[in-house]
């Protein structure tokens, strides 16, 4: 454990830990809410999926959207990698390929926030990870 020096580290220790808590509370309904599952394998990761995964977490809690990012395994597309699938709440999943941070705010400014497709999409043939 990480020792506490100040109030403001105190603050920023409860403000991490409540956000955990939260996590854990809406997983229980998680069609209710944005998520996105980050292919994570090892072409993933050494095409910049950690940095992508990092990004869209603190962002989307930066901007208060409800959502859930994870990360899984190889999605089968490493031509594309990074990949990212996002399924907004009551629709079908969608795979983003060649995903950077760039690519990344372009996804949460439009798709996710407008509802507006975005270029870097893999084709319909691709079934959702379980």
């Amino acid at each position: 454990m990480a020792k506490i020096k100040s109030l403001n580290d105190l603050r920023n220790m409860q403000s991490d830990l409540q956000a955990k808590i939260n996590l854990r509370e809406r997983a229980d309904h998680p069609e209710s809410m944005v998520q996105i599952k980050v292919g994570m394998a090892t072409s993933g990761i050494a095409s910049g999926a950690k940095e992508v995964f990092n990004y869209l977490s603190e962002e989307l809690q930066k901007r208060n959207i409800d959502a859930i990012v994870t990360q899984t395994g190889d999605m089968g597309y490493c031509f594309a990698e990074p990949t990212i699938e996002v399924t907004l709440p009551g629709q079908e999943p969608i795979v983003f390929g060649y995903v950077n941070i760039a690519k990344a705010k372009e996804i949460i400014d439009k798709y996710i926030m407008n509802g507006e497709l975005v270029e870097g999409i893999i084709p319909k043939n691709y079934k959702t990870i379980d």
